[in-house]
């Protein structure tokens, strides 16, 4: 099996700002509203490596398992008071432990209103996610409902969160609802040595920011 571990911590922060790198798409095997196989099409045309991350459902992957993308999963879940998406790069396609933290139907993929109400226990899910072989990142940090991001990005660390979501563009309603700057979370990182990512959150049948 691949490290991905290190195969993403070799991921420049030009490489996301300039867009060759991109860990953070979605399909219709989720809310997406591209079909897989037209995403990862695109995205072989696009980038020098991504990753695939329909909301907790591995399915897209078990279907096509050589597509060329990164194995990714985001997952909704809550710790304490705030509800946060927890990307899962890497992790066996094939691993029974995950499989008690995968929706159990489509709706669970892409209602808000069910995937809001998810009971996963945070502890578990990183836990399963690292016996899996994978590494779990915090999802667009700035949007975290948090009231003080520094010390809940520390009790995730301390939980064994890899990884934050550095290089995100916050399109559209989500650059209304920052609640720290892009610059703070690229320091959190620094801090607390955790691996920077950066992503799309592309939903549309076409590569890009998420729309």
């Amino acid at each position: 099996m691949k490290n991905y571990k290190d195969l993403i911590k070799e991921i420049t922060k030009e490489d996301y700002q300039e867009g060759k790198a991109n860990l953070h798409i979605h399909t219709t095997y989720s809310d997406g509203k591209g079909a897989f196989s037209d995403i990862v099409n695109q995205a072989k045309n696009k980038y020098k490596i991504f990753a695939i991350t329909d909301h907790n459902t591995i399915k897209g992957h078990i279907d096509n398992p050589d597509s060329g993308a990164i194995y990714g999963v985001e997952f909704d879940v809550w710790y304490k008071y705030v509800f946060l998406h927890l990307l899962a790069y890497g992790i066996d396609i094939n691993n029974g432990n995950m499989k008690k933290f995968y929706a159990k139907d489509k709706r669970g993929t892409e209602m808000d209103i069910i995937r809001f109400f998810a009971k996963r226990d945070i502890k578990e899910l990183i836990d399963t996610i690292h016996s899996a072989g994978g590494i779990a990142v915090l999802a667009h940090p700035c949007c975290c409902w948090a009231l003080n991001l520094d010390k809940f990005v520390k009790d995730l660390k301390d939980l064994g969160l890899d990884g934050i979501e550095v290089y995100y563009p916050y399109p559209r309603w989500r650059k209304y609802i920052k609640f720290s700057n892009p610059k703070d979370i690229e320091a959190l990182a620094d801090k607390y040595n955790l691996i920077k990512t950066g992503g799309t959150d592309c939903h549309n049948k076409e590569l890009g920011v998420n729309q």
